[in-house]
């Protein structure tokens, strides 16, 4: 299994992939199959190009394995943190140490960077196998935010975390 940052010539498998993690856990993540769906293969392309946002991907030969994201923040007083995003694995992958050297690169990735100090996420309360992984990376919970996001009639609590990049 290869790790590598994603290009816009992946936009295809990318959107694939994504609409998929949408699909299995959508109280995982704050967009919905439906409204990602509906976008043109430029705006995942235009995604995979920013400057703003570091897409990695664990590839298995040319089958795009799983997905890790970091944004970054434009403003200036906010410059020193950065946001790991859009994790996912798909389920022939899981169970497999694939969701952990995803984590490690990320964190490899944000560390190129002196200027950042801390990487933060949020996890939905309950997923309790996501939450394990990230505590094993180095995560804590600082915070809880109550109905973070609706699938349907029901609501789901993020958990914050957050870790220092340089202390490893």
């Amino acid at each position: 299994m290869s790790v590598r940052t994603l290009e816009a010539s992946d936009a295809e498998a990318y959107r694939a992939l994504m609409l998929e993690a949408y699909g299995a856990y959508p109280q995982a993540f704050t967009s919905s199959v439906a409204e990602r769906a509906a976008m043109p293969l430029s705006w995942w392309e235009k995604r995979l190009s920013s400057p703003l946002d570091r897409l990695l991907g664990a590839f298995e030969g040319d089958e795009l394995a799983g997905i890790v994201g970091l944004a970054f923040e434009p403003r200036e007083k906010a410059r020193h943190k950065v946001t790991l995003f859009g994790m996912y694995v798909t389920q022939a992958y899981q169970q497999q140490g694939l969701g952990r050297q995803l984590v490690e690169a990320a964190l490899a990735e944000a560390r190129q960077y002196p200027r950042l100090k801390v990487i933060q996420l949020t996890v939905t309360a309950g997923n309790d196998a996501a939450l394990a992984l990230y505590q094993r990376c180095g995560f804590i919970q600082y915070g809880l935010e109550p109905l973070a996001v609706r699938v349907g009639v029901d609501y789901f609590d993020k958990i914050h975390m957050w870790r220092e990049l340089q202390d490893q």
